[in-house]
């Protein structure tokens, strides 16, 4: 298995400090508001990453974090008049539903900011007692970052460059820092902020020492993989590893794995140019499964675009694929029914050739999977998958052939997180509704509309018969 490491800027074959066992730390959502899409990617991609350790029998502990204490949860608690907790425990709640819709398994471990803050105080102590941190007369506490030798070797930057264009966006209130390019893991509260007792001030921590803290309590000072969206790798995973690293003494995480950004019809996604989008939002539209579908369907060091008509190639793939399966239930179904049990694992030799066609089609996923998990790749060895299997299952199949395939697509699409036993009243509710909406295209003699309609039916195993009695339809 090769992973592409920000770090070295190459892949690296995945070799675990823990034979076995894969320590993994992905940074979590800002929980001011509801997640977006943006927010989303990450969360789909490393849980596929995963569910890909597992598959191959690894003992994954996962942590993933919730930032509860921000400059954005404040101001959203101040314009309603509450206290910060209560946004920050709202939208945790609400993230959650999202995950779960988009079949996200939850963390072993989520930690929240406001929980740990011992912990960072500890952190802060050492990283002064051993020269790599200073108070300012307000009581601001600022990492050194001349001290770290190694400062930049994440994001590959020259410190004398990036102190160079810090002092040019020299920030009012810093006046205490010895140089433009430290930064903030403790400072002193404002009026009506939440805050904690430390020995330097009443404050809060800065953003950059929750990771840290969080990652050292829950997977150990070492850790296999430290993962997030492209945008944190400079300064915030800049930052971690210069703390975990001048604290702990020994080198943070072995591989550094990114996401690339997620545009939207083109355009880096932004409020103000009116193309922003949260989950919650996207789910009024689509089961959040194909918005799943639709983040994997590209290498996730690849930027992605989303618009409506990709989504709607995605939910017509998606489609493809949970129809085989379902075709695959039925024909087990009859199988069951049908044959006696001397006959149902009597294997017929196309049968068998068949089976190792399936065989190596996994083997071809898994090859996409171990080139730094090229999902893009794993999902066209699906749809392989699924054509094999529609045009080589029928009534006089065995219950044997049946089962193997079946269960190798099921197998192979969990470690997506597609979910293939998919809620048919909910179908059937959509089904009805295209059908209405092609019958009242032909009635306004949009002929081209109601045969558009009419394929993407079709598309999805679904029949159209056009009787006397009106319309009718089957699954194919």
């Amino acid at each position: 298995m090769k992973i592409f490491n920000t770090l070295t800027r190459r892949k690296e074959e995945f070799v675990p400090l823990e034979p076995g066992k894969v320590k993994m730390y992905v940074c979590g959502p800002t929980v001011y508001n509801f997640i977006h899409i943006g927010n989303a990617r990450p969360m789909i991609v490393f849980d596929t990453v995963r569910r890909y350790f597992a598959y191959k029998g690894y003992e994954v502990n996962y942590v993933s974090n919730f930032t509860d204490v921000d400059d954005k949860i404040i101001k959203k608690a101040i314009e309603e008049g509450v206290d910060s907790e209560v946004i920050s425990r709202r939208y945790i709640e609400e993230c959650k539903k999202d995950m779960a819709g988009m079949n996200v398994k939850p963390a072993t471990t989520h930690p929240q900011a406001t929980q740990e803050i011992e912990g960072m105080l500890d952190m802060i102590r050492t990283l002064i007692e051993k020269g790599y941190a200073y108070a300012a007369q307000d009581g601001t506490v600022y990492f050194r970052t001349s001290s770290f030798k190694d400062y930049g070797k994440l994001s590959h930057k020259n410190l004398d460059e990036l102190q160079s264009g810090f002092r040019e966006i020299k920030v009012t209130g810093e006046e205490g820092k010895e140089d433009a390019s430290d930064f903030v893991l403790w400072k002193p509260k404002k009026e009506g902020e939440p805050y904690w007792e430390s020995p330097w001030c009443q404050g809060r921590p800065g953003w950059h020492i929750e990771c840290s803290v969080m990652a050292k309590k829950y997977l150990g000072d070492r850790i296999d993989i430290h993962a997030g969206g492209e945008d944190l790798i400079f300064p915030h995973h800049e930052n971690e590893i210069a703390q975990s690293e001048a604290a702990n003494e020994k080198p943070f995480a072995v591989y550094w794995m990114h996401n690339a950004f997620l545009n939207i019809d083109n355009r880096k996604m932004s409020k103000s140019l009116g193309n922003f989008f949260t989950v919650r939002e996207i789910s009024e539209r689509y089961d959040l499964q194909v918005l799943r579908f639709f983040m994997l369907s590209a290498h996730y060091r690849s930027p992605l675009n989303f618009s409506a008509e990709l989504m709607e190639a995605s939910k017509n793939g998606l489609e493809r694929i949970l129809t085989g399966v379902e075709r695959l239930g039925e024909a087990e179904k009859t199988a069951r029914e049908q044959k006696s049990f001397e006959m149902e694992n009597m294997l017929s030799q196309k049968e068998q050739a068949c089976m190792s066609q399936a065989k190596e089609l996994a083997a071809k996923y898994e090859a996409a999977m171990d080139d730094d998990f090229n999902t893009a790749d794993a999902i066209a060895a699906v749809f392989e998958l699924v054509k094999l299997s529609n045009s080589t299952v029928s009534g006089d199949s065995s219950l044997a052939y049946i089962e193997f395939m079946k269960d190798l697509m099921e197998r192979l699409c969990d470690v997506m997180g597609i979910i293939t036993q998919r809620n048919k009243e909910v179908l059937d509710e959509e089904i009805e509704a295209m059908i209405e909406a092609r019958q009242q295209a032909r009635k306004a003699k949009n002929f081209a509309l109601a045969d558009e309609i009419r394929s993407k039916l079709l598309d999805m195993g679904i029949i159209l018969e056009d009787t006397r009695e009106g319309v009718k339809w089957k699954r194919a």
